[in-house]
């Protein structure tokens, strides 16, 4: 041990981060534990390293009593006094008890402490650095598959695409660069664990924030977001600036932005929706590329009733109703699409109800009266027949 170990802890502190105060004070505590196992545990001592030289000294605590008990932990005060004339009873002393040997055992615990603690260190500053990036994106290579898990290389470190957060139907090859949203970084005696989710709403998000200076400039907000992964996601944008088209912002100039983000999700389509404070019509054009006639919205129940031409039944509904899905997901309103002609079949029906109950009414009304007559006929033919 010598000024050697301190310049390295120094290189250590500058190319890693670790600071060297933390490694002396580690290397300190583990080389008492290396004397006690060299020189006997029931001894109470400590060590300590210069600064400034890397010299090691290790001392003997003893408690200064008047009739010592145990030699190793406790001395009179007569020979306390001859170490240093200050000292009182109850006082601890400090006697020097370097072995010759000992410069051989310090150097190979040093070694096994400053390599634990560069360890320690590096799996902290990654924990640190990936804690920081949760609900964030971030690109890494495909390594390999770990059962049904995907591991991909983030450069320090790895990270776990689980079965749960993979894409139906993407395929995932080896050396692959994948973009991932960070869902939660643990921290585990193997070091920080990173799951990242290729399905997440907050993935589609941030690629636009990426691709997309007037959302990541706060001017054009999304709102809203509705993703079924792999397939289809409509997202609802505002604009705080009158003169900038929210929808224009995040197509980009012939589409470069969009398309930028549908080859990153490997095709998924993406509707982009302008977001209204007005209900009827965010939900009309949540139902986009449907045209939409009217809107019948309820407040209250949050349920809104829409109104489609024929040949727009279809487009509104999507294939399994994902169209409506989605719209429904995104705007936060339970949508009835109904087509016109669906719409005039239900009000004829209405009405063909409403005239039956008024005919059924009629004819009770009309059946009372010809009862009271015939009870009245009855009494007058009785009473004549009694006369």
């Amino acid at each position: 041990m010598s000024a050697e170990l301190i310049h390295a802890l120094e290189q250590l502190e500058k190319e890693k981060g670790i600071d060297k105060e933390v490694l002396l004070e580690a290397l300190e505590a583990a080389l008492v534990s290396a004397y006690k196992r060299n020189f006997g545990s029931s001894q109470n001592v400590k060590i300590v390293i210069d600064r400034e030289t890397g010299e090691v000294k290790v001392f003997a605590l003893k408690k200064v009593t008047e009739k010592p008990a145990d030699n190793l932990l406790e001395i009179t005060l007569e020979e306390a006094r001859k170490i240093n004339k200050n000292i009182d009873l109850e006082d601890i002393v400090e006697i020097e008890v370097t072995p010759r040997s000992f410069g051989r055992i310090a150097a190979q615990t040093a070694k096994q402490v400053v390599m634990q603690r560069i360890r320690e260190a590096e799996r902290s500053l990654i924990f640190e650095e990936f804690l920081n990036k949760e609900n964030d994106i971030v690109t890494g290579i495909i390594q390999r598959y770990d059962k049904r898990n995907v591991i991909i290389d983030l450069g320090k470190t790895e990270a776990i695409l689980p079965p749960a957060e993979q894409t139906p139907g993407e395929e995932y090859r080896f050396n692959d660069r994948i973009k991932t949203y960070v869902l939660e970084v643990k921290k585990t005696t193997k070091g920080p664990q990173i799951i990242v989710s290729r399905t997440h709403p907050g993935l589609v998000k941030r690629l636009f924030e990426l691709e997309v200076p007037e959302i990541h400039d706060g001017i054009v907000e999304i709102k809203s977001i509705s993703r079924e992964p792999g397939s289809r996601t409509k997202i609802a944008v505002y604009s705080r600036e009158e003169n900038v088209d929210p929808v224009g912002a995040c197509v980009g100039q012939r589409g470069t932005r969009v398309q930028a983000v549908v080859d990153e999700l490997r095709g998924e389509k993406i509707d982009i929706i302008k977001w209204s404070s007005d209900p009827e019509e965010f939900i009309s054009s949540s139902l986009s590329p449907a045209k939409v006639l009217r809107v019948d919205a309820d407040e209250a129940e949050k349920t809104a009733r829409v109104i489609v031409p024929d040949y727009q039944l279809s487009l509104a509904i999507g294939k399994e109703g994902q169209n409506a899905r989605l719209a429904a997901r995104l705007t936060g309103w339970k949508i009835d699409i109904k087509s016109e002609s669906q719409l005039r079949a239900a009000l004829e029906q209405q009405l063909f109800d409403s005239s039956l109950i008024g005919s059924a009414e009629e004819d009770d009304a009309a059946d009372d009266g010809t009862d009271d007559g015939g009870e009245e006929a009855y009494e007058e033919n009785v009473n004549d027949g009694d006369e």
